[in-house]
């Protein structure tokens, strides 16, 4: 049977075009099909969702087609004249055939399908047979988009979203949890297609790791997106989309994890849907353990003499660090049909994330002394204790409402979205010093931050389609953002009283608006389908920035309009084969952090933020082949990205309130940057037994411009490399095998090292049929580590992080559902019939 994640992608392609002025012959063209529309129900006039609607066409197997139902049972499907067999099948449902004719005139047809476990209302009473999933491929490409299904994906079960992002074609993931795009960092991110409170407020990887994997249907991967989304992420967009499940009845599913180091999980999904009533609830919580080295070495390229007092020459720093982290989270909504052409939904996510970590350090640094007798140099032995907390909390309500237009497919989306995010930290740190001069000293500090963002989020589409193959869409959206920022640093030299550091305490408020409106417009001619879009964003930013220091005070506003264009263009080549070109402008907003102007409190490293710096715009074009057929998917794509005003970080000596030496860095717009190569990804099921899946990112970079005395021009090529191959020993067992290499990337002033990575994972369906038991291993080399030098005008500093050991867990899923066990409908054998969602099935 054709997966319908194939049927989808066709359905998608018809819906492509070039331009309004092209509509006519699209209207042409449309003549020689006629539309066929209606929808797919079950027992009481329930809509089915997702069903797969076969047209087979019985004197001409080339006009056949398919298309898969929408959320509310809908379909739409062109025909060529002529006598059809229908075949319609759905989960839970018995397969449903019955002869078609096809006239030259558009028509309604609806079809009415029969429950699997319902005979005259009466509930068979089938035992000991097991539910056969349809074969899920893991990975397809879509006009504006790729969508990866973790669904097959053994090496993150029991994980998190950090650990199935590692999986993710085209994304890559740091060992401190940077999520990079192509090797762009500027990526956003968003929970069913929005922005979200789930991800925090300048939390990064502590965000990704309190949500688990188990609630993850699926991850989009936007490289290039259309002027229907938002502007923001040059590298493109992340959209995570959470499972809610479409079947009827009561379904679900919880998974217990345990793992070394020591962690235990347990998550649950579960969903009710009777009538036009559907509700959900994914909800879980987490304790882990982790562990992290970070090592550097500094070194002065210029000489004793040249140089301040008390300024560094030489320094080595060896750190190790312990945590313990718990979070939970819980997401609960309804969808409910209000009449035949409006639903509502609605939706509430709550997060809750604390670590606790302690930090041992060790220094050895050596200083430059000046006498009046000259220059000389003296050593400094340093122990370094801290303990540091943070604590997360995030709320986010959602609200829509759909409502169809007459009875030519016109739609109304309205949304709206409050979110809070709330983040408190504390770090506590005592050291002490011992020179070859005989001062000795001791330093304890006490470092408080807080941080709240509130969000609110309005929206409305509209689409209208316009004749059989071309659509208009528009919309409209309005983003307000509120940041407030405490800081503040109490201080203690050679056990004194601890007193406040007027330097570091600030406290900031950030608000920032952003309007949009959009249009854009799709149809299709012949084989060559397009899409043409034009956004547009007002952004509006104040900052208001009080330092405890007197003089200290900043007040900033900005703002700024950009138009971003977007232009898709497919040609179909074949059925499952296509060429695929687009372009889109976008824009990297300032993250608010970078815009703050306070310092950040370090011993011996700072980071201030700028409070005139400006948007980076990017432009991007793509041209890629997508081939989807039964054992292959193969996405080869070429592209090129040049941004003006590119943000870089900027370092320099400074000195604290000791007077010592420290790197100082902050954000700066510094020249462009540009950066090509080639994305290729795909999967193969070679045998029955052995499915391969493949990532490749060869790319280029040129940086061109300099702020002071950095030099930010360089030009280089790396690689990104990832593999995974999984075998099947039988129809219950899967093994799972992962390689991948980054390799070294080299600027003017930042050389970073090649790194290798070996994941495993294995799976077993137990409890006949019910559950999968699965046990992974990340890092089976203990091999992943960051490890790069940056070359200052005037000194050099080295650096390793390893933020994530070797870690193993076992994990045990168990699936259950209203009535009994009962046989799909019987499908067609297919030869990778094996490869089904590792057991896990459609939620």
């Amino acid at each position: 049977m054709t997966s319908k994640f194939e049927i989808s992608s066709i359905i998608k392609r018809k819906t492509l075009g070039l331009t309004l002025v092209l509509s006519a012959a699209s209207f042409a063209f449309a003549q020689q099909k006629t539309q066929i529309s209606g929808e797919v129900t079950g027992p009481q006039n329930v809509k089915i969702p997702y069903a797969s609607v076969n047209f087979i066409n019985t004197t001409n197997k080339t006009a056949s087609d398919a298309v898969l139902t929408g959320e509310s049972g809908k379909y739409t499907v062109s025909l060529m004249p002529g006598s059809y067999t229908v075949s319609i099948e759905a989960i839970d449902f018995k397969k449903y055939t019955e002869k078609l004719i096809v006239t030259g005139s558009p028509s309604v047809k609806n079809f009415s399908i029969v429950s699997e476990n319902t005979s005259l209302g009466k509930t068979q009473n089938i035992e000991g047979v097991t539910i056969t999933a349809q074969n899920t491929k893991p990975y397809r490409v879509e006009l504006d988009k790729k969508i990866y299904d973790p669904a097959t994906d053994l090496i993150s079960k029991g994980g998190n979203l950090q650990d199935v992002l590692s999986n993710v074609p085209s994304i890559s993931v740091d060992t401190d949890g940077t999520v990079s795009m192509r090797g762009n960092t500027n990526i956003k991110f968003l929970i069913n297609g929005k922005p979200s409170a789930m991800l925090g407020i300048d939390e990064g990887a502590d965000a990704l790791k309190s949500i688990p994997a188990d609630q993850i249907e699926r991850i989009e991967v936007i490289t290039n997106p259309s002027s229907k989304f938002e502007a923001s992420g040059t590298a493109g967009i992340l959209n995570i989309i959470l499972k809610k499940s479409k079947k009827l009845g009561f379904n679900g599913s919880v998974t217990g994890t345990v793992g070394y180091l020591p962690q235990t999980s347990l998550n649950t999904n579960l969903s009710w849907k009777r009538g036009a009533w559907s509700y959900f609830i994914n909800g879980g919580g987490s304790y882990s353990r982790s562990k992290f080295v970070n090592n550097q070495e500094y070194q002065s390229l210029l000489l004793p003499e040249n140089m301040k007092d008390r300024s560094t020459f030489y320094s080595k720093q060896d750190n190790d660090g312990k945590g313990e982290s718990n979070s939970y989270n819980v997401n609960t909504g309804f969808v409910v049909d209000l009449t035949e052409k409006s639903a509502l939904n609605a939706s509430v996510m709550f997060r809750n994330f604390k670590f606790d970590s302690n930090d041992t350090g060790n220094y050895f640094e050596t200083f430059v002394s000046k006498t009046a007798a000259g220059s000389s140099l003296y050593d400094q032995t340093t122990n370094r204790l801290s303990d540091g907390f943070r604590k997360s909390n995030s709320f986010q309500a959602d609200l829509g409402f759909d409502q169809k237009i007459g009875d030519k497919g016109q739609l109304l989306t309205l949304a709206g979205s409050f979110q809070n995010s709330k983040s408190d930290n504390d770090s506590k740190a005592d050291e002490q010093s011992f020179t070859t001069t005989g001062l000795n000293s001791r330093l304890q500090n006490d470092v408080f931050s807080t941080s709240e963002s509130t969000t609110y989020l309005g929206k409305a589409d509209y689409e209208l389609p316009l004749g059989e193959l071309s659509k208009f869409e528009a919309g409209l959206r309005f983003d307000y953002t509120k940041n407030d920022y405490d800081y503040a640093v109490n201080e203690s030299r050679n056990n004194s009283a601890f007193l406040p550091l007027a330097d570091f305490t600030s406290k900031t408020l950030y608000s920032e608006k952003i309007g949009a409106a959009y249009g854009q417009f799709k149809s299709k001619l012949g084989n060559l389908g397009y899409q043409l879009g034009l956004r547009v964003e007002n952004t509006n930013i104040d900052i208001d920035f009080r330092s405890a220091r007197e003089g200290k005070q900043v007040q900033k506003q900005k703002e700024y309009t950009g138009f971003f264009p977007s232009a898709f263009l497919s040609y179909e080549v074949t059925k499952g084969s296509q060429f695929l070109l687009n372009y889109s402008r976008r824009i990297q907003r300032p993250r608010s952090f970078f815009l703050v102007p306070f310092n950040s409190y370090n011993t011996r490293s700072l980071f201030e933020g700028n409070p005139d710096l400006n948007p980076t715009y990017e432009n991007s074009i793509e041209f890629g082949y997508s081939l989807s057929k039964s054992k292959l998917t193969l996405n080869p794509t070429l592209y090129f990205k040049k941004s003006e005003d590119q943000i870089n970080f900027y370092q320099r000596r400074s000195t604290n309130s000791t007077g010592g030496t420290v790197v100082l860095t902050t954000p700066v717009n510094a020249g462009s940057n540009e950066n090509y190569g080639l994305d290729l990804n795909g999967s193969y099921d070679a045998f029955k037994w052995l499915r391969i899946m493949g990532s490749v990112d060869l790319y280029g970079y040129r940086n061109k411009g300099q702020y002071f005395e950095t030099d930010f021009d360089g030009e280089g090529f790396s690689s990104r490399i990832r593999l995974t191959t999984t075998f099947k020993p039988d129809k219950n067992s899967s093994i799972q095998l992962q390689g991948s290499y980054r390799g070294a990337e080299n600027t003017v002033v930042n050389n970073r090292n090649a790194m290798y990575v070996l994941n495993a994972g294995a799976s077993r369906t137990v409890l006949k049929g019910d559950g999968t038991l699965t046990f992974n291993i990340q890092d089976v080399l203990n091999s992943r580590a960051r490890e790069f030098t940056y070359n200052g005008p005037d000194y050099t500093q080295y650096s390793f992080m390893q933020f994530a050991p070797q870690q193993f867990t076992l994990s045990l899923t168990y699936r259950f559902k209203q009535g009994d066990k009962v046989d799909q409908p019987k499908r067609k054998k297919d030869v990778n019939s094996n490869f089904r969602g590792d057991e896990e099935g459609p939620m």
